[in-house]
């Protein structure tokens, strides 16, 4: 093989396999981002089978997160927004930053059930497994961007990379630690 040759498939391999990650970027955004808003929208509008506001409202009282009202509407409005702006891929650090900063409250608020879940009194009640494979999704979409295939492609606001990725990580624990204390204090 020429060193032509040889530069030539690199330059190839290399082509696919950005179109490659990009793709995969951009199923992996629809689908977890998509499945983020979903969320959201069962907690606010009782779509899905969704509890609605005010059941949801209620049973953020009931997990000790008082005003209700308040944490219950931020908690639906942040998996919305923050699902609808990483299926779009735009502003993608921060709409990471929204869904791992939810989830960590989402995993304080299971933690007494385990990983997978457990039988208490109540029934059966789920564990912090999804809250943490949503921030783990949250936590790649936070290093990696959008991908060529979103809004944020190619715009002045783009922005990915290890201290974009550190910045959002940083900004979605101290949010969900906030938020933790308030619940603590409030």
């Amino acid at each position: 093989m020429t060193t032509t040759e040889s530069k030539a498939t690199t330059e190839t391999t290399t082509v696919q396999g950005a179109g490659a990650a990009d793709l995969g970027l951009l199923i992996g955004r629809v689908i977890f981002g998509g499945l983020m808003a979903a969320h959201g929208a069962q907690k606010l509008f009782g779509w899905f089978d969704g509890p609605g506001l005010e059941t949801n409202n209620a049973s953020f009282e009931a997990m000790g997160y008082n005003p209700g009202k308040l944490f219950g509407t931020l908690a639906a409005l942040s998996e919305l927004g923050g699902g609808l702006l990483l299926l779009l891929g735009l502003a993608t650090p921060l709409a990471a930053a929204i869904t791992i900063g939810t989830m960590i409250n989402a995993i304080n608020a299971t933690w007494p059930n385990g990983l997978f879940g457990a039988v208490t009194a109540q029934g059966w009640q789920p564990g912090y497994e999804m809250a943490l494979l949503f921030a783990a999704a949250g936590v790649i979409f936070a290093y990696t961007g959008a991908g060529k295939y979103s809004l944020d492609h190619n715009r002045p606001w783009q922005r990915q990379g290890v201290v974009i990725g550190t910045g959002a990580v940083a900004l979605a624990v101290a949010a969900g630690v906030l938020t933790l204390i308030l619940k603590w204090v409030l």
